[in-house]
């Protein structure tokens, strides 16, 4: 009974032994595991340098305006800021100023962009899309100005004048006359939005378009005196167009001839006579 005993007693101990190494062994593990992970987590944090800006704490209307519990500071990978954005060095409600405005949907978590937002104190209105020097004129158009059913605010537009030229100078084109009086216009509102983010598409009777004062007279004088016609341009597209301008003659390929009067040449009628040693031709009335 007494060797049993200590057989059992020898039993007990290797056990307790193993399982302590084995308790032993997984700590070990654990902690390797942990270290490690710990290793790679400082690795991703330090790999990928942020930026704290600010960002929509929550889905921002068209018009609606932004108060300071609208947005916070979140940190943002420097590799992917966008342009123009607001942060502690560049606030959006700077102290003391009035609150802004978005001029477009603003996501939740969305940066905040200066695109995207007014100027402080300014509505969304149609001033804000102004830029300096530019002043806003509305155009006529209807189904056959073409494209007015495609066309959306931001985007630009050529504009052709059609009307009657009459003139009596021959350098001058005579009659119907198509030209190109103005590129790459920008057109800030259709109808009375300037929402970007509209997905109906309505046959547009006024488009509004940013010019410069200049630019509005010569507009204010076609549309005055002829019909207007607008061509949408590409979104990257930054040729300009050449100067165009098309008459009936040059549409159907007439080439203008100058006739030149034939006057009818006076017959002079001479008579040869000998003088001296020279000969003479004397002109003398022709009898028919």
């Amino acid at each position: 009974g007494g060797t049993m005993r200590i057989v059992f007693g020898l039993v007990l101990v290797a056990g307790l032994a193993l399982a302590g190494f084995a308790v032993y062994m997984a700590q070990n593990y654990i902690g390797a595991y942990q270290t490690a992970l710990e290793q790679e987590r400082s690795k991703v944090t330090t790999s990928i340098p942020v930026q704290e800006i600010y960002v929509a704490t929550r889905a921002l209307d068209y018009g609606e305006i932004i108060a300071p519990e609208d947005i916070a500071l979140m940190p943002w990978p420097k590799q992917t800021l966008p342009e123009n954005f607001y942060d502690t060095t560049k606030p959006l409600n700077a102290e003391g100023e009035e609150l802004r405005v978005a001029l477009r949907p603003i996501e939740k978590n969305e940066a905040i962009m200066a695109s995207k937002v007014s100027e402080p104190g300014a509505d969304a209105g149609l001033t804000s899309q102004l830029e300096r020097g530019q002043r806003a004129f509305a155009i006529k158009v209807d189904v056959a100005s073409g494209v007015s059913g495609f066309l959306r605010p931001t985007d630009r537009v050529d504009v052709y004048w059609t009307g009657r030229v009459r003139s009596n100078d021959p350098g001058m084109p005579n009659g119907e006359v198509t030209k190109l009086i103005e590129t790459g216009v920008k057109l800030i509102a259709i109808d009375q939005t300037s929402q970007t983010e509209t997905a109906a598409t309505t046959i547009a009777r006024t488009v509004t378009v940013s010019a410069s004062p200049q630019q509005v007279a010569s507009l204010a004088q076609a549309q005055s005196t002829g019909r207007l016609s607008l061509s949408l341009m590409g979104r990257n597209d930054d040729t300009v167009a050449e100067v165009i301008e098309v008459d009936q003659r040059t549409l159907l390929g007439i080439e203008q001839r100058t006739e030149v009067e034939k006057r009818p040449a006076l017959e002079v009628c001479t008579i040869r006579t000998r003088r001296g040693g020279e000969v003479v031709d004397m002109p003398i009335p022709c009898t028919n």
